[in-house]
């Protein structure tokens, strides 16, 4: 199977992560944003977000676009280990809150990472094609003041509501890693990067770790390091 994606894109880890629980040999094809729609548009009939998958299998769809549908198909192509709950209530909580994550708290995130990559974080990679990126990324989406606080406000109260879960009991549903878990745990990977909330929110790095570890996939950047420095 052959993944393509953009290299830093917290929903293209979803699909990773999903992968590597799935225990699904797989190989990247990182593109550039932007150029990656002459790529792309051909396979999906006219769709321009990443993740794309090509399982390169033969009776299986060429190419599968979204990370949501992404899950659906792996579930049906390799059923073991699960992803889906057995309960189909459970299951629909956990569809509920990965619908939520990927609407709502995968793009608050996207604002905030992307504001503290224009100030604060420009250390991170101060490179030339990196910060035409970032900028690039800021007026696609509208990234500004007001937007950030609201984003900013958006992930408190998510963060919050996941503690409730997740610091209570080890999955956000049921008794074992879901859907709504791996969204979690990648679309709030680039918080790691933000000293902020590493301080403010240590059990939620906690888990992100965890999950990562489960999925057998390379911590995110900010985890990754700390796990160096530990070592």
């Amino acid at each position: 199977m052959l993944l393509l994606q953009f290299s830093t894109s917290h929903y293209c880890r979803k699909a990773r992560l999903a992968l590597g629980y799935k225990g699904i040999s797989y190989q990247v094809e990182n593109l550039t944003p932007g150029l990656h729609l002459l790529k792309i548009r051909p396979l999906t009939g006219g769709l321009t977000t990443v993740p794309v998958l090509l399982p390169q299998i033969e009776g299986q769809p060429q190419a599968i676009a979204d990370s949501t549908k992404i899950f659906k198909f792996l579930e049906s192509f390799c059923p073991h280990p699960p992803l889906f709950l057995p309960d189909p209530h459970l299951q629909a909580e956990a569809w509920m809150l990965e619908d939520w994550l990927d609407e709502s708290i995968g793009t608050a995130t996207r604002f905030v990472y992307y504001e503290f990559r224009a100030g604060p974080g420009k250390a991170i990679d101060p490179s030339l094609f990196s910060q035409l990126v970032i900028q690039t990324v800021r007026r696609q989406y509208r990234i500004h003041k007001a937007s950030v606080e609201l984003a900013a406000d958006r992930l408190k109260s998510a963060i919050e509501i996941l503690g409730n879960r997740w610091q209570a009991k080890p999955y956000l549903v049921g008794d074992r890693l879901s859907v709504a878990d791996i969204a979690a745990a990648a679309l709030l990977s680039p918080l790691a990067l933000i000293p902020q909330y590493r301080q403010s929110y240590p059990w939620l790095f906690d888990r992100l770790s965890e999950i990562h570890q489960l999925c057998q996939a390379p911590l995110p950047p900010g985890l990754s390091a700390e796990a160096e420095t530990s070592s």
